[in-house]
């Protein structure tokens, strides 16, 4: 059953992940997010959608709603589905979300990391591109390709294979180790005097995905190279999407949140136990 927001005076920051209004039965839910104060901030950790219409759709409504937006891609924004007018690939494909963001006054992982200055702040929060390497892999697993190998002999392969591509890069992981080495030289030239909120699609860390019933699918759900950056930069708080497990968990003292919606086949089941906007700061067990 779902919660609501816990009352608090002031501005929030909030969030969200994983929306996938491409499927009907989740735009109701996207189109039901509302703020609770006129300064409330939103986050939002990927995979808003798959065509790009769906994407600007969304992301369009939520700028119109909250005082601020802030998006991190996931990996289905970054698919070239054959019924998607907009047929650009890999990082052109990103550069054009980008392109679409800044023009609906949304944040992205290129622009200045703005700073939210409500109750439990000032931070910065920080949207995060990094992808995945591989590196996740299955237990047995020494390879990249013995995972992959074992993978597809399970049957679990992600739709990443056949619909993101990684151009003008060789592969994924070759994409992956160029964001995570972009990213981590800002994370360092950071003040870190001004906390961050950490924003990801993919968990920084493996821990999250020990739950998943396939563990197979871990290898697309992020990278090793991610693994300390909440302990190495002054971290408030992680929010994370992708596995569409939603919870509240805490690494090396540091609260991660994982905020995804999912899809509908999903809430039906488990329903929204952690609501559909997860308030960030201020921070409310």
């Amino acid at each position: 059953m779902q919660q609501p927001i816990t009352p608090t005076p002031g501005r929030r920051l909030l969030a969200v992940s994983d929306l996938h209004t491409g499927m009907a039965d989740n735009v109701p839910i996207a189109e039901s997010l509302r703020p609770v104060t006129d300064e409330d901030w939103l986050i939002v950790a990927g995979d808003v959608a798959e065509r790009f219409e769906d994407v600007e759709r969304t992301l369009a409504l939520l700028a119109g709603r909250f005082a601020k937006v802030v998006w991190a891609p996931g990996n289905h924004e970054l698919w070239t589905p054959r019924t998607d007018p907009v047929d650009l690939r890999g990082e052109a494909r990103y550069e054009h979300l980008v392109k679409l963001c800044r023009g609906l006054g949304v944040v992205t992982p290129e622009d200045p990391w703005p700073v939210w200055e409500g109750e439990g702040g000032p931070v910065a929060v920080a949207p995060l591109f990094t992808l995945y390497d591989y590196t996740f892999r299955t237990p047995t697993a020494a390879t990249k390709e013995e995972s992959l190998a074992q993978a597809h002999e399970a049957g679990i392969v992600c739709t990443d294979e056949f619909l993101l591509h990684p151009e003008p890069y060789a592969g994924i992981d070759d994409w992956c180790r160029a964001r995570v080495a972009a990213t981590e030289a800002r994370l360092a030239a950071h003040d870190p005097s001004l906390p961050l909120v950490l924003v990801s699609h993919w968990p920084l860390v493996r821990e999250p995905t020990e739950i998943m019933t396939y563990q197979e699918f871990a290898q697309w759900c992020g990278t090793v190279l991610t693994r300390d950056w909440h302990t190495r930069f002054t971290t408030a708080a992680v929010v994370y999407g992708h596995l569409h497990i939603p919870r509240t968990t805490f690494h090396d003292g540091v609260r991660f949140e994982e905020v995804s919606i999912g899809y509908p086949r999903e809430w039906r089941r488990r329903g929204h136990p952690k609501g559909l906007l997860r308030q960030i700061l201020p921070y409310t067990r």
